[in-house]
């Protein structure tokens, strides 16, 4: 299981549930789910996966936390740090990365969720997430699109599915004019 710290409540309470299901519904707790898990012939994370579910018929999420407290990534969501280092290298996108964070986190109550591939803003639900782009971030916020013109409709961008809109920024003098969608964004998590 991750760090809590860097887990909403809603997220906290989830990844319970997958554990306390696992023990409930296959007799076993995780230690002697890591203790099979260590028996894996494969070595790619994907085919561990699939030799779970094939070999003791766990799902995606149980073999993952399985797999996760088995095998520990190098970076991972109980590293933070790692993984935002490596994401946000890039100077210009580092810049405006903080510029968004330190609006974003003076907001109440807000956790900072960092992913692979993007940065997670919550309160009870996520309300903001940004991804590097070329030369430019992208901001998604849980907004509708229509409210502003210079907000685009969110398409597969990987993160929450209430992140309705995003706006692209290339600068962190930017950053001031997307505060009050932040807190508009935040208010509805």
């Amino acid at each position: 299981m991750p760090d809590t710290a860097f887990l909403t409540e809603r997220q906290q309470k989830w990844f319970a549930s997958v554990l306390e299901g696992l023990e409930r519904e296959t007799g076993r707790n995780l230690a002697d789910w890591v203790a099979l898990a260590r028996d894996c012939p494969e070595t790619a994370h994907r085919k561990r996966l699939a030799w779970m579910k094939a070999q003791h018929g766990l799902g995606l999420n149980r073999a993952s936390m399985v797999l996760n407290a088995a095998f520990p990534p190098a970076a991972g969501w109980s590293k933070p740090d790692t993984l935002e280092d490596a994401l946000w290298a890039d100077p210009v996108a580092r810049a405006i990365h903080d510029a968004v964070r330190r609006v974003a986190t003076a907001l109440p109550e807000v956790v900072v969720g960092q992913r692979k591939g993007f940065t997670a803003y919550s309160r009870h639900l996520q309300f903001c997430a940004l991804r590097p782009a070329k030369q430019a971030v992208r901001l998604g916020l849980a907004i509708e699109p229509d409210a502003d013109a210079s907000l685009e409709a969110a398409k597969k961008e990987g993160w929450s599915e209430r992140l309705h809109s995003v706006v692209v920024l290339a600068s962190p003098e930017q950053v001031p004019r997307v505060a009050g969608w932040l807190r508009a964004a935040w208010e509805r998590s």
